[in-house]
């Protein structure tokens, strides 16, 4: 309800006309002196200073959430996406006992709003028959609880985000807006995706990063097994030495220590078990009947694509729950930890 113009023609909240008829009335008490001017006019500062409160704190309805985000619009499409498909309307509830209102399905539009115009991605979650959901101007029976998402690409590097909330009666077909509570606890939820999906990229990265400096200290270390099995050159060695005579004048005879038969099958069955256990380590198996690979560790991020039992992946980041994976073909994804199984 407005009150400001609902009791605008009884004058009692035109603060202009009080003041007006306070000061009139200031001519009207001579006999009391000064201090009833003064504590007339301290009354009528704190009737200001109390109504300009009000003024601001004023509930908005119907402002909506318009935010920049320094991601691609790609990456931010994704997580609207999950968000969108996780049933779930925050900011507003159908009984206090409640934390949210759930049974809300993905839409592609709604009578709801009117059909946007002004370019960019749209996204509706949809709740029908609705019970009187909080947060909602003058809201009341059952109806249609909406929010929709707008995604609108700023550059390579920055996506701007609109979000609406509206609750429409079934019965009487009147639109109710949001106090702002539902655009910005949706807004909530998917800035924190977000940053799991940034956290999960850097993890990634320095997993990789991990990965290539262990595949290079391996190397190295194979390297230098070899150089073991040689006797390193004298360093009283004269210069004629270097040359391919000894000190006596004759030809140096071989340095290398020989190997037999038997110390190069050792060495070849240590290097194979060092490998297999590396395998054992990093490496597990797609279990039967196969396993989705989602493009984040949420049960609602999407499939990009199905993997046959018996694949072969390469685990870069553990979880708890999920593994991080990177597939032969080099296709990076996410796998529910008791979907796969260790190498045998």
């Amino acid at each position: 309800m407005n009150w400001k113009k609902s009791f605008r023609g009884n004058g009692l909240n035109d603060r202009g006309a009080f003041e007006r008829r306070a000061l009139d009335h200031l001519r009207y008490i001579p006999r009391y002196g000064g201090p009833a001017r003064f504590l007339l006019l301290v009354l009528l500062t704190a009737s200001a200073l109390a109504s300009h409160g009000r003024n601001k704190n004023v509930v908005q309805y119907g402002e909506g959430l318009i935010v920049n985000i320094p991601m691609p619009e790609p990456e931010v499409e994704q997580v609207v996406e999950e968000v969108v498909q996780n049933a779930i309307i925050r900011g507003t509830q159908e009984y206090n006992k409640d934390e949210y209102v759930s049974g809300a399905v993905a839409a592609t539009s709604t009578p709801a709003f009117p059909a946007w115009t002004e370019g960019g991605k749209v996204f509706y979650k949809v709740k029908k028959h609705a019970l009187d959901p909080r947060n909602f101007k003058d809201s009341g029976d059952l109806g249609t609880l909406a929010v929709r998402y707008v995604l609108q690409p700023q550059g390579e590097k920055n996506t701007v985000l609109r979000i609406d909330a509206l609750f429409v009666e079934d019965f009487r077909h009147s639109a109710h807006r949001s106090n702002g509570s539902v655009e910005g606890s949706e807004y909530k939820n998917i800035q924190d995706r977000l940053q799991q999906v940034e956290l999960l990229k850097k993890e990634t990265a320095e997993a990789l990063e991990a990965k290539q400096e262990r595949l290079a200290k391996q190397n190295v270390g194979l390297g230098s097994d070899k150089e073991v099995l040689s006797t390193p050159t004298s360093a009283a060695e004269s210069p004629a030495t270097t040359r391919g005579e000894s000190a006596t004048g004759q030809a140096p005879q071989s340095s290398a220590i020989p190997l037999s038969p038997t110390t190069y099958e050792q060495l070849g069955e240590s290097l194979e078990q060092h490998v297999a256990e590396l395998r054992r380590q990093v490496e597990r198996l797609v279990k039967k009947p196969g396993a989705p690979l989602k493009s984040a560790p949420f049960h609602t991020a999407n499939t990009l694509k199905s993997l046959e039992p018996g694949v072969e992946v390469l685990i870069l980041i553990a979880t708890p729950y999920w593994y991080g994976v990177e597939t032969h073909d080099g296709q990076h994804g996410w796998i529910r930890r008791d979907q796969l199984e260790q190498l045998q």
